[in-house]
């Protein structure tokens, strides 16, 4: 399969590259910077190096490719809508190109369903709003933009991410995890490669957690 991962360089995208070149797959990242891609110089790997807010620039990073990924994330405070503008940039470039299949990564935090048990729906998710309610509306405008773009899409929700080591992870299809509030890069990006074979899951969220 082939594959451009936007957001390459962050915590889940360096996995998600090296998980889908070691299974085979092959990678068009586009990056800001190459310097921070480990992988380059490896056989089935592309960089493109470009602005991923801008639809033109990707254009050819997702022309000709069978799917797109987005692990997109805030660096820094003040990016309070990167996910949102990336997610549209991807859209763009994608629907000029003929590019249909695309998973992008948002989080479980802003949303509030019957997978959630009774203290997190009334105590913990009402506080993390609060605290981190910049982040949260980036992810809701995100997965608007995303479920609106007429493509082939899905939706990662993962909750906390950390850098542990990979173990068993559960998901759940358009609901979240009951009790899942960690998951590692690493079970992230082995999901989302799952995710990508499976049509199943196309125009459906996925939830996971331990």
């Amino acid at each position: 399969m082939r594959i451009t991962v936007v957001g390459a360089t962050g915590g889940t995208g360096k996995h998600l590259v090296r998980q889908a070149l070691d299974t085979g797959h092959h990678v068009t990242a586009v990056v800001r910077n190459a310097a921070r891609l480990r992988q380059v110089g490896q056989p089935r790997l592309d960089v493109v190096t470009a602005d991923v807010m801008d639809p033109e620039a990707i254009a050819e990073a997702v022309a000709g490719q069978d799917a797109v990924v987005s692990t997109l994330g805030p660096r820094a405070k003040g990016d309070t809508s990167v996910c949102s503008d990336g997610a549209r940039a991807i859209i763009t470039a994608m629907r000029a190109t003929g590019t249909r299949r695309l998973i992008v990564v948002t989080a479980s935090g802003h949303i509030v369903d019957d997978g959630d048990g009774p203290f997190t729906r009334t105590v913990v998710k009402p506080m993390l709003r609060r605290y981190l309610r910049d982040g949260f509306a980036d992810f809701a405008r995100t997965d608007q933009a995303v479920q609106s773009s007429g493509l082939d899409w899905t939706i990662m929700r993962p909750p906390r991410l950390t850098d542990g080591k990979a173990r068993p992870y559960r998901t759940a299809i358009d609901r979240n995890v009951r009790g899942g509030i960690t998951l590692a890069r690493a079970d992230l990006a082995h999901a989302i490669l799952a995710t990508l074979t499976d049509p199943a899951t196309s125009g459906h969220t996925i939830a996971l957690g331990y």
